[in-house]
């Protein structure tokens, strides 16, 4: 059996993928892949997703130079859900958000309402020059 038919892809034939950075464990960013896409990361050893709103794939760090280099791929106990193990290249200290900072889970609940936790790294606008 192929590995990529373990995967428990969705109906429309996507998987959540979790990016979670080596060495602090922070939780970076959520995407979703298709079968090419996770194929694409497990032969290139750089994170590959697919863009819903796009509809196609989405080289990570393609517009940005945020490339994640892929250190694991792992897939949990119900096989649907993929968790890569990377680091995030392109700035120091890593940025994976497309608002420019460093994990796209930047609001925190606190007192009854979202409060932005994270400090915006790089200006978005000198990220996605045209």
């Amino acid at each position: 059996m192929n590995w990529l038919d373990e995967v428990k892809w969705d109906a429309g034939g996507l998987v959540p993928v979790i990016a979670q950075e080596q060495g602090t464990n922070d939780v970076l960013m959520f995407a979703w892949m298709n079968r090419e896409a996770l194929a694409k990361t497990a032969e290139l050893g750089r994170a590959v997703y697919f863009s819903r709103s796009r509809n196609k794939l989405w080289f990570k760090g393609e517009e940005s130079g945020h490339v994640q280099t892929v250190h694991e791929i792992r897939l949990d106990c119900d096989n649907d859900v993929v968790l890569l193990k990377v680091s995030q290249l392109g700035h120091e200290p890593g940025i994976a958000c497309h608002t420019g900072r460093h994990s796209c889970f930047f609001s925190k609940y606190e007192n009854g309402q979202w409060t932005v936790v994270e400090p915006v790294l790089k200006d978005p606008e000198a990220i996605y020059k045209s």
